[in-house]
């Protein structure tokens, strides 16, 4: 067992909401934070038991989820929903010509096979995701600038001279 401790900055920048405060630890990480444990004796309870049980376990796991998808799409949405998408698509533009070449090559009906509307359903889910990839891309921009919260910190700036520092310690990614 171990005690945490975390920089006041650090912990007045994070937005915590549902259950996330069992992963602070996680979400201080994907800050940039470094972490350290320091071991720690601990009591055997004197009083009550424990309410974490298997009850809880739906949303921890819910909440895993929702914390390794920050961590590796905060800042990048439109590739997880672009590449869903772009595959979506892609399977339903190939069951599509391959109905157009039944259809128009070999004069078969198409019509009554469901084929058909797995390519359309495909391919419009293909576009939805898409469309909801870059709605997440401007949400994710829009939160940024609007908090003033840059998407990336700099901890420390290597091999200026300090004439050429920029006077804000945080790093901005506009273009």
């Amino acid at each position: 067992f171990s005690l945490r401790a975390y920089r006041a900055e650090l912990v007045m920048d994070m937005n915590l909401y549902g259950e996330l405060h069992r992963f602070l630890p996680a979400l201080a990480f994907i800050e940039g934070a470094r972490i350290t444990e320091v071991p720690v004796r601990h009591h055997a309870r004197q009083f009550g038991e424990s309410k974490y049980g298997l009850g809880r376990t739906f949303r921890v796991v819910m909440d895993l989820f929702t914390i390794a998808f920050i961590k590796k799409f905060l800042t990048r949405p439109m590739h997880v929903f672009g590449l869903f998408g772009l595959i979506s698509m892609v399977l339903g533009m190939l069951l599509g010509g391959y109905l157009t070449f039944l259809k128009l090559g070999l004069g078969q009906s198409i019509g009554d096979r469901p084929l058909l509307i797995l390519a359309v359903v495909l391919f419009l889910t293909g576009v939805q995701l898409l469309s909801l990839g870059l709605m997440a891309e401007i949400a994710m921009r829009t939160y940024h600038e609007s908090q003033g919260r840059p998407i990336y910190r700099v901890r420390e700036v290597v091999g200026q001279s300090s004439s050429a520092r920029s006077p804000s310690p945080r790093l901005s990614t506009r273009r």
